[in-house]
């Protein structure tokens, strides 16, 4: 199970919140259970019709199966803690979640 998030932030956030939120994204990736984890910013890549550069961060989770990504969602203290501290940071969120096909 693959977790995809992308977070577009408010334009008026200070360094400093804008720095929060990165640190909080990383501290995602200490979650004992998770197989991998990676935080991101937009690629310095070519501009394409097809390449999205327009979000701030994102993130990607991979659990082991359903169970993990359920309880991440619902009971993970380090999550629910992300959500109630960054909420007021993000204008936007998209999230893709994704099931192995092999």
């Amino acid at each position: 199970m693959i977790h995809n998030v992308y977070f577009w932030l408010k334009k008026d956030l200070t360094v400093e919140q804008r720095s929060s939120v990165e640190k909080e994204l990383i501290r995602l990736l200490e979650i004992p259970y998770l197989e991998h984890g990676f935080v991101g910013k937009p690629a310095a890549t070519e501009h394409r019709p097809v390449t999205d550069h327009s979000f701030d961060y994102s993130l990607t989770l991979h659990f082991k199966n359903l169970e993990d990504h359920e309880y991440y969602q619902k009971q993970c203290e380090r999550h629910l803690h992300f959500i109630s501290t960054c909420k007021t940071f993000w204008d936007r969120v998209i999230i893709y979640d994704n099931s192995p096909v092999h």
